[in-house]
């Protein structure tokens, strides 16, 4: 079971107990609530009662009773949002502001309950030990194979009885017997609790290897009864005074090296308290007690159990040679069998880790004379390199190891390991080449993947060059100037743009341009076109294909900054390609779809996608209609900030630079997975905090991102003042609002899965559209004409839209009024009429024709209030007349709404633009907008994917979301 984010925040609110199971990892962790209230429900896990030890004494309650794998993400959040909390570091909560579900309070990290962090401290602390291989294989009472954790050290006991010390009563509510009324000892269940995380953690393969039985290996309990005595020989002595490890030692031999282990005996008491097992029995002074020589024998005695030629140490342990063959597995599998069973093997300080392999990229060739036509076909060399200390070893260095095949060798005036794998590599070097743009993306991320194993990569001449030519900061050749056919003058970011998209293209790479919306992409590509004109091997026509909507807008961009270059629309009845040999070809994406064949014959000398979110889905016709159209370079533009998708990111680079992310599986497996892990705090996520970094860097050269918040992108723009405008609802709406809760809640509470989730849906569309106007959720329009219903007096909203249209429109201001609903721009239109109020309305259904039409009047001032469907012209259009902008519903999507704010707030604009947010009180919408204000983690499920992320919300976490409040 997966358990969402926003899922382990909800249930980070109840106390947590954990209840031991046998074996360990079948332990489940109770969530309750201390007021008897059910705790949120979620897939996979089972609600149930329990008898609880409380403050009123013991009661049975309700509780939700989850698989302790299922449950690590639940106490890892916890424990985040506790130390968060505690720290003020930044938000990390999963539910509104404050301090409880209805949002009430100060906007923060959400709170958690001191239970569940007492057990998020708890999984740290397993997680601590099991990174430091403090795991010890064992058989649980009942005869089934279990892991556990020790050997301790002294600072593990320590911390461990800190923490014991620190359990509230409600992490520890089961009774220790039934009616005693006596809470269990703290430390004893914290062990239990630390054994049962030792116990899911490792199973794999690597943990068959470690103790050579199936068994620990396997999930499923193992009944292996008959492994006791061998479990307990291993672990025998543990927790007693001394615990032993190996030292490695080499020498001069008569013709080779010696490599000789001699054993160390340590206080676990005190581990400062350490000599030779040798000085033991020949009578040093020592301070490890009088059992110390005898749980040395024992100890050596069990770790010859584990590899047979520690036998030799015995019957009086003090050191012992060994031949290549016992060197070299020492150096793998026993000393890695012998780690897991708390028996540690120190290598010399210079010699132990100091040699390492990396894959070496691009070596072998000379920087290619025409990269563009590299890039198409062109293969790079990749071989392994070995490495002393992060020094690159010699062809003879290498070739001696890859020759004597001895596991140690004098190299640099010094001793140096050689683990097999290790000498394996060096004596087979060549590995399968790579295409020129996998080599440019290993180069760049720094890594390659090589039969599962992810190996550090170190790049050629040629690509450290290309790399740092690439990762110049938003620019290129500053050389390169503005072309002469070019009638407009660029502002320094738009030269930086050309001259980035110059340099990608140039060199056979595509890129996305991914500037905010009105910083003038058109320009720069329009530039890029102009540019590529004057060079004959780049020469060629643009196909720009982009939404119906921006064919008018390319067209006159183009006529006013490259007057005299042919402009034609694909597009249309007769539409055809004959005489297109330079210049610009524009369609859209539906007839680029119908008419894939016959642009993929032409010769293109570049493609643009506009837009380029209406391909974000590689699986869509219009996505593959796209990527079988050939063309010298590939640029896509787009306002939306592509980087809050990964999908999306992958599916639009792949398209612009294919291969540069690997296949979507590859790039799911390698990048998202990762990176959605570590942001949900799921366990094993340690490590991949980084993740998300290095994709940085690796795609950072392919997209470029300004913001008209950046310093010296647009200072001429004018202030922009955002404000949500709350109003009231009026008696009808609250009626309707009430009624629909209850009748659709109740449906939810009696239904599960797809039906479910269409019923959270029906219901919060439902909700949004009341908040609108009665009229709309009532589909009144439906039965007569918008202009016959009664619409005044029904809608706190229409109320504020009309005063704030008075005095707009008495100011001589131009307004624009977004709506997510078509039907509702309908009723605003007739109302807007019948009071006198000039008004046009766009949607997605208005011909392109006409569009452009009403884009003119609006921007000639004919026309003072734009009415639009946010999906339609939430994009491309420039609508720089308006000062200011009405959302009359949310989208639930900042992003989105930013785009559509964008239409007003662009270059261009000389006023400054007003963003009004209509947003009804104490009900859903107020909520969820306290929610994006103060980002926190459920508002960042809904950034992604609005409405759906609230389906997966329990009854309870619902019902109090839609619940509507007095104001």
């Amino acid at each position: 079971m997966w358990i969402a984010r926003e899922q382990a925040g909800l249930l980070a609110r109840c106390a947590a107990v954990f209840e031991p199971g046998d074996p360990a990892r079948t332990g489940r962790v109770l969530l309750w609530n201390p007021d008897g209230s059910p705790p949120p429900d979620v897939p996979g896990g089972r609600a149930g009662e329990a008898v609880l030890l409380t403050a009123d004494g013991e009661r049975t309650l309700p509780v939700l009773r989850l698989p302790l794998a299922d449950a690590l993400p639940v106490l890892a959040h916890a424990r985040r949002a506790h130390d968060e909390r505690r720290t003020g570091s930044g938000p990390s909560g999963s539910g509104p502001s404050g301090s409880g579900p209805s949002g009430s309070g100060p906007a923060g990290p959400a709170p958690v309950h001191p239970a569940a962090a007492f057990w998020g401290g708890a999984l740290a602390l397993a997680l601590h030990l099991a990174a430091r291989e403090r795991l010890l294989p064992g058989v649980s009472p009942g005869g089934y194979d279990a892991w556990r954790t020790g050997p301790y050290d002294p600072e593990d006991v320590v911390r461990l009885r800190e923490l014991a010390a620190a359990a509230p009563p409600e992490a520890l509510a089961l009774p220790a017997a039934p009616g005693s009324g006596l809470l269990p000892e703290a430390g004893t269940v914290l062990r239990a609790f630390l054994d049962a995380v030792a116990d899911v953690l490792p199973r794999t393969p690597a943990a068959e290897a470690a103790t050579g039985r199936a068994a620990f290996a396997a999930t499923a309990p193992q009944h292996v009864p008959r492994l006791r005595a061998w479990a307990e020989e291993i672990s025998q002595g543990v927790d007693s005074g001394v615990r032993v490890s190996l030292r490695v030692v080499v020498g001069d031999g008569d013709a080779e090296p010696l490599v000789r282990i001699e054993p160390r005996v340590a206080s676990l008491a005190d581990p400062t308290l350490t000599l030779a097992a040798a000085e033991l029995f020949d009578g040093a002074p020592h301070a490890l007690g009088p059992r110390a020589q005898a749980d040395t024998v024992l100890a050596v005695r069990r770790a010859a159990g584990v590899w047979e030629p520690l036998q030799r140490l015995l019957p009086v342990p003090r050191g012992t040679v060994l031949d290549d063959r016992e060197t070299t597995a020492l150096l793998g599998d026993a000393g890695a069998r012998l780690r897991a069973h708390g028996v540690d093997v120190h290598w010399p300080a210079d010699a132990a880790r100091g040699l390492s392999a990396h894959a070496l990229v691009g070596a072998d060739r000379e920087p290619p004379a025409d990269l563009r036509a590299f890039m198409g076909d062109g293969t790079v060399d990749l071989r392994w390199q070995l490495r002393l200390d992060g020094e690159p070893l010699t062809e003879e260095e290498t070739a001696r190891i890859a020759d004597e095949g001895r596991p140690v060798l004098r190299l640099r005036d010094r001793w140096v390991f050689v683990p097999a794998e290790l000498a394996r590599k060096a004596r087979t070097r060549e590995l399968k080449p790579l295409t020129a743009i996998e080599a440019l993306s290993v180069a760049l991320g720094g890594f390659t993947e090589i039969a599962g194993e992810r190996v550090p990569v170190v790049p050629g001449p040629w690509l450290v060059a290309l790399r740092a030519r690439l990762a110049e900061p938003d620019g290129g050749d500053e050389r390169t100037a503005a072309p002469a056919a070019l009638a407009a003058t660029l502002r320094d970011y738009q030269l930086r743009g050309l001259r980035w998209l110059d340099r990608m293209t140039s060199l056979g790479l595509g890129g996305c341009l991914a500037d905010d919306m009105g910083l003038g992409k058109t320009v720069q590509l329009i530039s890029l076109h102009l540019l590529r004109q004057e060079d004959p091997r780049s020469q060629g026509p643009t196909l720009v294909v982009c939404p119906a909507s921006l064919l008018g807008n390319w067209e006159r961009e183009v006529g006013r900054f490259a007057p005299g270059t042919p402009v034609r629309r694909f597009h249309g009845p007769g539409r055809t390609l004959e005489g297109a040999g330079h210049g610009f070809v524009l369609t859209t994406y539906g007839t680029m779809r119908l008419d894939a064949d016959r642009l993929a014959a032409h010769s293109w000398g570049m493609v643009v996608a506009d837009e380029a979110q209406h391909v974000k889905n590689p699986a869509s016709a219009t996505a593959r209609a796209l990527r079988r159209i050939p063309a010298g370079a590939k640029v896509a533009l787009t306002g939306t900030p592509v980087e809050n998708s990964l999908s999306e990111l992958w599916a639009v680079l792949d398209w612009t630079t294919p291969g540069l992310l690997g296949g979507y599986g590859h790039f799911r497996r390698r990048w998202m997975a990762p990176i959605e892990a570590e942001r949900a705090g799921a366990v094993g996520a340690a490590g991949e905090a980084d993740t998300a970094a290095r994709l940085a860097g690796l795609v950072r050269p392919f997209l470029l991102r300004r913001r008209k918040s950046d310093p010296g992108v647009a200072p001429e723009l004018p202030p922009k003042t955002e404000t949500d405008r709350p109003v009231a609802l009026t008696a009808e709406q609250s009626a309707l609002y009430e009624k629909l809760v209850g009748e659709v809640m109740a449906e939810i509470r009696s239904t599960q899965g797809i039906a479910r989730s269409g019923l959270v849906l029906k219901l919060l569309t439902g909700l949004k559209q009341i908040c609108n106007h009665p009229a709309q959720f009532l589909k009144e329009a439906a039965d007569k004409e918008a202009g016959a219903v009664r619409l005044t007096g029904r809608s706190g909203k229409l109320e504020l839209l009309d005063e704030l249209l008075d005095t707009i429109t008495a100011e001589d201001g131009a307004v624009l009024v977004f709506t997510q609903y078509v039907a509702m721009a309908r009723l605003l239109e007739a109302h807007l009429r019948e009071r006198g109020v000039p008004a046009q309305l766009l949607h997605g259904g208005t011909p392109v024709p006409k569009r452009e039409e009403m884009v003119r009047r609006f921007q000639d001032g004919e026309v003072p209030v734009f009415l639009l469907s946010l999906k339609a012209a939430g994009t491309g259009l420039n609508l720089t007349r308006a000062d200011h902008v009405v959302h009359f519903d949310r989208w639930w999507n900042p992003a989105v709404e930013a785009q559509a704010t964008d239409r007003a707030y662009r270059i261009g604009q000389t006023r400054p633009v007003q963003v009004h947010r209509l947003i009804a009180e104490g009900t859903i919408e107020d909520r969820i907008a306290a929610m994006l204000a103060s980002k926190q983690e459920l508002a960042d499920a809904v950034l992604g994917s609005g409405e759906q992320a609230l389906s997966t919300l329990g009854n309870d976490e619902l019902a109090n979301l839609v619940e509507l409040r007095s104001t």
